[in-house]
Order: structure tokens, then C-alpha cells, then sequence
């Protein structure tokens, strides 16, 4: 009996320090990796986040995949990462009028997803004030995230609301409350262990907000992160701090015992989602490996390397299996 499959994408703009795309792009091919997710690129006219690309570039980049003979696993945007309220909390995060954001950012990021042939949108569940209680914003983040989710479904596209530092959907029981009540099928979960641990949560706490997760999780970030003996959650996460992310046989995750009980999920979940026009389920590597901010992450081409084989190791030890382009399809 075959063992239930993943696909290896990854944020290849955490290699190169150009992010030139062709860089990218033969980093994850001498890898043997065919998926990327696209977020930060030079694609000839400077850096940008993918939601500024010009339709040159954007031009430019398809023409790169074919060469390449890469794909666009999924558009990561920022989507979510601004303020529920124009409040000053002593943060640097931004706020726009979210009908004005409905209107402009939603849009572009689903002509991305389309310009590039993905049907996934990665997005975020938005900052209340820095001290409050999350809890009192679930329903306004998801009314926001279902009006986002709405206009993805309309257009095709999934939007998959990752679990990160700070936002309302800071864990994995606050993100399963907003997915209650969004209760949509175009909407997905993103897990991500290091985002969790970073916040004080030890490896048991960490695998009880995944289980809130697992039941609408449509992909997942693979990075870790090791927390110092004894270390406790201080409350506010000062992203451009964090400088123990790890790969993920290192950290305090517990990737082994997650990745092995999501085995278990596969099968149904890759059903899933090839009838919706996904190839599959997606691991995407995000390392952070040299260093992580609010809005990305650096690895070197070696640290991600070091990465999607520790990945693979974990991987094999628990049986879930995975492609990498081998010696024979590299001579054809």
C-alpha cells in the first residue's frame, strides 16, 4: 500500500538575498522542488511584494515558470495583516477602512491567483489593539475574513487564514472560532508550529491548538522554533525579535507526532482538494532559519536547503511520502 502523499512548496524568496526570480527559481529546481509560494520577488524591476508586481512582471514570471517548469503552489499575501481599529497601540501595524481594503487589496490578490494558476490565497485574521482580549474581536475578524471568503469563493479561489503571533487568530482555538463562524468551504486553516511556539506555548500545548485545527486545515508552514528553558509567553510578540526558528526536527513543535497524526488525514483531504483543482496537499517551507520580521523571513540558499531536508527526514521516519525531481527526469 502506497503511503498518503504530500507536495514540497516553499517561499523561495527566503533564499537568494537578490529575490530575483532566477535565483528563486534555480534554487528550488537544484533542490528539486517544482512548487513555490509567491510573496517577495525581483522580477526586473526591483523587489516587491507579489501584490505590487506589474503586469510586466507578472509577464515575465510566467514566462519563468515555463523555463523553470515551476508552479505557483500559492499567492502569499498580506491580506489581514492590518488594524480591526483605528486605535494607536504602539505598534507599527497599519489601519485602512476595510470596505475601501475589501474593494482594492481582496481583488488583486485573486487576479494573482488566476494570472498564476494557483487556486490558493494565503491570508491573515487581523490585529486588535495590542493589549486586548482576542476574544472580543473574533466576530468582528470574521466578518472581515468571511466577506474576504466570499468574494474568493465567487472567483474560484480558497482562502486559507493562517495562525500567527499578535493577530485574533493567534492560535489554533481562537482561528477554529473564526473559522465556526465564517462556516464557509472556501475558506481553509493554515498550521504553522513555530508562529505557536513562539509564543510560550511548550510541545503539548502546541499539538492541542493543532487538534483545534486539524478538522479545516487545507495546507500547512513547515518552520519551527526553539524556545529557551522555562520560557514563558510575555504577551506581545516582538516579530523582529525572533531568532530561534530551527528546521523542523529541532524545534519545540513536535512536527513527528503532528505530521504522523495528519497522515492520518491525508487521504480524504487530497480528495478534497484535487476535485476542487488542487494538485494536492501542500507542506510549504517557510524557515526563517537567518532571521524572521512581521512580513517575511531569510534563510540563504543553504539554510533552506538545510530545511527541506530536515522536512524530508521527518517525513520518512513517519511515513508520508513526497516527490523530489530524481536522475532520471532530470536527463529526459
Amino acid at each position: 500500500m502506497n503511503a498518503p502523499e504530500v507536495i514540497l512548496t516553499g517561499f523561495a524568496d527566503e533564499g537568494p538575498v537578490s529575490k530575483r526570480a532566477e535565483e528563486q527559481l534555480t534554487m528550488l529546481r537544484a533542490l528539486g522542488m517544482s512548487y513555490y509560494s509567491i510573496r517577495f520577488v525581483d522580477a526586473g524591476e526591483g523587489v516587491k511584494n507579489v501584490m505590487k508586481l506589474s503586469d510586466a512582471e507578472i509577464a515575465r514570471l510566467r514566462e519563468l515558470h515555463e523555463q523553470f517548469e515551476v508552479r505557483v503552489s500559492s499567492i502569499g499575501s498580506p491580506i489581514g495583516k492590518i488594524k480591526l481599529v483605528d486605535k494607536e497601540d504602539g505598534t507599527h501595524n497599519i489601519y485602512e477602512p476595510f470596505e475601501e481594503y475589501l474593494e482594492k487589496t481582496v481583488p488583486r490578490a485573486i487576479a494573482l491567483a488566476h494570472a498564476f494558476e494557483t487556486k490558493l490565497i494565503r491570508g491573515f485574521s487581523f490585529y486588535p489593539p495590542k493589549d486586548a482580549d482576542p476574544f472580543q474581536f473574533v466576530e468582528q475578524a470574521a466578518d472581515y475574513v468571511g466577506r474576504i471568503v466570499e468574494k474568493c469563493r465567487a472567483a474560484g479561489v480558497y482562502y486559507g487564514l493562517e495562525v500567527e503571533a499578535n493577530l485574533v487568530g493567534r492560535n489554533g482555538t481562537l482561528l477554529r472560532a473564526i473559522y465556526d463562524k465564517v462556516n464557509s468551504d472556501a475558506l481553509y486553516l493554515i498550521f504553522d508550529g513555530a508562529n505557536i511556539v513562539c509564543q510560550g506555548y511548550d510541545t503539548e500545548e502546541t499539538y492541542h491548538e493543532y487538534l483545534a485545527m486539524k478538522p479545516h486545515i487545507g495546507w500547512m508552514h513547515i518552520k519551527d522554533y526553539q524556545r529557551e528553558p522555562g520560557e514563558k509567553w510575555q504577551g506581545y510578540v516582538n516579530e523582529d525579535q525572533l531568532h530561534r526558528m530551527v528546521p523542523a526536527d529541532q524545534g519545540d513543535a513536535g512536527h513527528e507526532r503532528i505530521l504522523r497524526d495528519f497522515k492520518g488525514r491525508l487521504p480524504a483531504l487530497t480528495a478534497e482538494l484535487q476535485a476542487r483543482g488542487i494538485p494536492g496537499v501542500f507542506l510549504d517551507l517557510e524557515p526563517h532559519v537567518k532571521g524572521g520580521g512581521q512580513f517575511g523571513g531569510f534563510s540563504g540558499p543553504d539554510g533552506f536547503g538545510v530545511a527541506l531536508r530536515a522536512l524530508c527526514r521527518v517525513l520518512d521516519y513517519v511515513g508520508i511520502g513526497y516527490h523530489l525531481t530524481d536522475y532520471g527526469e532530470w536527463r529526459k
